[in-house]
């Protein structure tokens, strides 16, 4: 789905670390990616340190709001290692090393590779996660779940 290409890199961009670089981005991401308005919009309105320090209440302080996405299935537990090395090997079956900071399971990451590659089978693969994750960022009141609605409309239904 080509079309959805820049939505997933803009959300990869969305769902990191509010630094300066991002900051810079989002008049290119309103512009580029409208689906993402209403967070974009937010996150231009709301002072840097306000922005950073909601980015850690939201998805540092528990494991409640998880990106990572084997952890809504397999928890903390031994299959998770293997779940991500399942990670591991389609980024590579795709022509891709994961090298970043984060575990390849990072939800910024599997949507930069999403963009990279067109394939839809993580998103899909991990949409009850990506379900869950988004009914907990709206209870909790964010804008972050308006991220995870513009993801998951693109996702094909009975995934």
């Amino acid at each position: 789905m080509p079309s959805d290409t820049v939505l997933y890199q803009a959300a990869a961009l969305c769902l990191t670390y509010p630094d300066d670089d991002f900051r810079a981005r989002l008049p290119l991401l309103r512009e580029a990616a409208p689906q993402l308005r209403e967070f974009v919009d937010h996150a231009a309105l709301t002072p840097a340190e306000e922005l950073a320090a909601h980015y850690v209440q939201v998805f540092d302080s528990t494991n409640r709001h998880s990106l990572y996405l084997s952890r809504w299935h397999d928890g903390d537990t031994r299959r998770r290692g293997m779940s991500l090395v399942r990670f591991k090997d389609l980024y590579r079956a795709h022509g891709l090393e994961f090298t970043g900071e984060e575990l390849p399971d990072f939800l910024p990451a599997v949507l930069e590779f999403t963009s990279r590659t067109g394939t839809l089978d993580l998103l899909a693969e991990h949409r009850a996660a990506l379900g869950q994750l988004r009914c907990r960022l709206a209870d909790f009141g964010t804008p972050y779940a308006s991220v995870l609605d513009a993801v998951r409309a693109t996702l094909p239904t009975g995934s």
